[in-house]
């Protein structure tokens, strides 16, 4: 009897272990969404800016991952690309506000005409949790394509 009692005390540990290791991966990191620019960029300047923007709206491609997925945006505001939301493709976004105010998409256009990239802090609906959360997202200047991923911090 003993010797299940601590059988099953070590199985249980060892999946508490394993849930709470997972549920650290379920986000993607600043790290990572930096990574995921960078290789969005790279995809862009070796196929076009067609095959790209195409790319980048496929919700089963390779620019989407967890919680992180790529933007897109023209220098006039409007969505080119946004892998877990289609509904805003084609959009002016300029005029988009967060849930504190802040016009996230003209800001983000000033940073990248002024410096070339940047990061941005705002408030958003995350695609995973449906919960409003802080997000940072960082994104570059290429061509005339602002080019970008956020990462949700938690709470």
């Amino acid at each position: 009897m003993q010797n299940i009692l601590g059988r099953t005390l070590v199985w249980m540990l060892f999946v508490s272990w394993s849930i709470t290791a997972h549920a650290g991966n379920d986000r993607g990191t600043r790290d990572e969404a930096v990574a995921m620019v960078h290789k969005a960029v790279a995809f862009y300047k070796a196929n076009g800016k067609g095959k790209a923007i195409a790319e980048f709206n496929n919700s089963k491609g390779q620019f989407i991952d967890r919680d992180l997925y790529v933007t897109a945006y023209d220098l006039s505001g409007t969505s080119l690309a946004n892998g877990m939301n289609q509904k805003l493709v084609g959009k002016n976004m300029t005029d988009l506000k967060d849930i504190d105010g802040r016009y996230i998409t003209r800001e983000r256009l000033v940073i990248a005409k002024e410096k070339g990239k940047g990061w941005q802090e705002f408030k958003w609906v995350n695609p995973v949790t449906k919960a409003i959360e802080p997000k940072s997202m960082y994104f570059e200047l290429v061509d005339d394509l602002v080019i970008g991923c956020g990462v949700y911090q938690t709470q």
